[in-house]
C-alpha cells in the first residue's frame, strides 16, 4: 500500500461529514468531480472500499467507518496544534535588555511597563554593554553609552550613580577589606573600580552583580553598588561618598525600523517615565 497522503485524508474527512463531494466541494474550495477523483485515488491506494456510493450521496462504508474513527482523532490533533500555535502568536514581544543592576531594577517595576490589559508581552533580559542591535537579541536596550553607529533611535534619560556600600551594622568601615567584582567578569567601570583601586586590600570576589550584593550583606567587607541597589537596603550602608567618576546617563534604544510599532512606543515611553520618576534614587539622593 502506498503512503496516505494527510491531504487526502482531510477530504475524505469532509466528504464523510458533508455526506457528499457537492458538501465537500463548498468547505474546502475544490471542484467535486477531483474530489472525487481524490477519493477514488485514496481508495485504490488502501485497497479498501470507504464509500457506498448513490444518488442520495457518499456513505460510509465500514472500512471508512473504521478509517474515519482514526481521521476524527487526526483532525483534533491538528486542530488543538493549530490553536496552540495561534494562542502563542496573537501577542507581539517586546525585549527590554539592560545590564544585571539595572534589568532587577526593571523587573521590580514590570507592572508599570505593561499592565494588565496591554496587548503584547514582556521579556526581561540581562544584557551587556556591547549587545548588538544587529542580531536583535533585545528590542529595548537601556546602556550607560550613547551607541555611535547603527540605525537606531537613542532616548537620553536620566544619571546613575554609584557609592561603597558595607554591611549597616559596621562601625568603622574604612577598616573593612575590600569586595569586587573579578576582573574576568568586570565589564563596567563600576565592576572595575575596586580592583583598579583597592586591588591589594581585596578579600572576596564574584563573577555575578547579585552575588556580590549578598557578599556585602554578609558582612565580607566593602564593595561598590548603583546607588539604588544600596540605598534601598536598611541591611546596607554608605562607606563613603558618590563616585564621581562612576556617574553615567541611561540611554534608551532602539532599532529606528521598529520604535513606531505601538507596543514599542509604549514601552520607551515608561520606561522613561518610570526613569524620570525614580531619579532622585537612581542619582543616590532619596
Amino acid at each position: 500500500m502506498q503512503r496516505t497522503d494527510w491531504d487526502d485524508l482531510k477530504l475524505f474527512f469532509h466528504v464523510a461529514l458533508e455526506g457528499g463531494l457537492a458538501g465537500a466541494a463548498e468547505r474546502t474550495g475544490f471542484s467535486a468531480p477531483t474530489i472525487g477523483r481524490r477519493m477514488l485515488a485514496l481508495e485504490r491506494s488502501m485497497g479498501r472500499a470507504l464509500f457506498i456510493r448513490s444518488q442520495q450521496g457518499y456513505r460510509l462504508a465500514p472500512d471508512g467507518e473504521m478509517l474515519m474513527e482514526r481521521v476524527r482523532a487526526m483532525h483534533a490533533a491538528a486542530e488543538g496544534i493549530s490553536e496552540w500555535h495561534q494562542r502563542a502568536f496573537t501577542m507581539p514581544i517586546v525585549s527590554i535588555g539592560s545590564d544585571a543592576w539595572l534589568s532587577g531594577f526593571i523587573a521590580d517595576h514590570t507592572p508599570e511597563i505593561r499592565q494588565p490589559k496591554d496587548a503584547f508581552r514582556l521579556c526581561c533580559k540581562t544584557t551587556g554593554e556591547e549587545a548588538d542591535f544587529s542580531f536583535r537579541g533585545t528590542d529595548v536596550r537601556i546602556t550607560s553609552r550613547r551607541p555611535q553607529s547603527g540605525n537606531l533611535a537613542v532616548r537620553r534619560s536620566v544619571e546613575v550613580r554609584y557609592a561603597v556600600y558595607c554591611a549597616a551594622g559596621i562601625d568603622d568601615p574604612d577598616a573593612l577589606p575590600w569586595t569586587s567584582i573579578g576582573t574576568e567578569s568586570a565589564v563596567t567601570p563600576s565592576d572595575k573600580w575596586v580592583f583598579q583601586n583597592h586591588e591589594a586590600d581585596i578579600t572576596t570576589w564574584t563573577n555575578a552583580p547579585p552575588l556580590l550584593l549578598r557578599l556585602l550583606l554578609a558582612g565580607n567587607g566593602r564593595g561598590v553598588l548603583p546607588c539604588f541597589v544600596g540605598d534601598r537596603l536598611a541591611a546596607l550602608r554608605r562607606a563613603g561618598p558618590v563616585i564621581a567618576e562612576l556617574s553615567h546617563p541611561l540611554f534608551i534604544v532602539a532599532n529606528d525600523d521598529d520604535r513606531h510599532r505601538p507596543e514599542m512606543r509604549l514601552v520607551i515611553d515608561r520606561l522613561a517615565g518610570l526613569f524620570k520618576r525614580s531619579e532622585k534614587l537612581l542619582r543616590g539622593e532619596s
